[in-house]
């Protein structure tokens, strides 16, 4: 599943989606379920989209989907908020405001200065829940399925996944988005961060993020054996 950016309501639609697509199809032995991380910023409701994803995303599905939850960029800006590695001011630039409201702190204005970084940090480190912090810790940097690598962004042309930077899975853009044929010899790279209209299968790369916290679109792709299927909130 692609960026979901705090729509808590389009989450519901198309887990509801993916739950009727499974029931279609009682034969799949073993799913899996793959977050592609940049569930916070944007929307309204990062603090439900989150409190959603601590749950079973997919109750009284048989048989279960083994669930996959990625890091975003938006996460580890967070991130680094809180752990005193940035002063939030590029991250409240593009989308941590909503954020800090989701989770009911107040913003009385930019912190500009240190010692209104440390207070605004310490506002939401009071009010972001002890098993949301975990959440977003215990997030993973890519997954690899057969010949499918799920990350989200991108990855470095060339570069072997083992000895990719971080940096780079979670923000890269131009370098991967321009390159010709597979960046990763021998797989397929999943992957959102880049808004696209519409889902976009390259064949060496797929992209998912619809822009759903502004155009209602959020997409997943569904695979099984050679098929690849795109699923949205706005299908039908």
């Amino acid at each position: 599943m692609g960026d979901i950016h705090g729509r808590a309501d389009l989450l519901e639609v198309l887990l509801d989606r993916i739950a009727a697509d499974a029931a279609r199809h009682p034969e799949d032995r073993h799913r899996i379920l793959v977050f592609l991380g940049d569930y916070i910023d944007r929307g309204a409701s990062s603090r439900g989209v989150v409190e959603r994803l601590l749950q079973d995303p997919l109750p009284g599905v048989e048989p279960d989907f083994q669930t996959v939850r990625l890091l975003g960029n938006h996460e580890e800006a967070l991130l680094d908020f809180l752990d005193e590695r940035s002063d939030g001011m590029d991250w409240l630039g593009y989308g941590g405001l909503e954020t800090l409201l989701s989770y009911g702190v107040p913003l009385r204005g930019l912190p500009d200065t240190p010692q209104r970084a440390a207070e605004l940090r310490a506002a939401l480190a009071a009010a972001v829940p002890a098993n949301h912090l975990a959440f977003y810790r215990a997030c993973a940097l890519h997954h690899t399925v057969g010949d499918y690598v799920f990350v989200h962004a991108g990855v470095r042309p060339g570069v072997a996944l083992e000895r990719q930077h971080p940096a780079d899975l979670l923000w890269i853009r131009d370098e991967f988005l321009r390159h010709r044929g597979t960046s990763l010899p021998g797989k397929v790279v999943v992957h959102g961060h880049t808004i696209c209209d519409m889902p976009q299968d390259l064949g060496h790369r797929v992209n998912i993020d619809t822009g759903a916290f502004v155009s209602g679109r959020l997409t997943c792709l569904v695979l099984r054996g050679m098929r690849r299927q795109f699923m949205s909130t706005l299908d039908g």
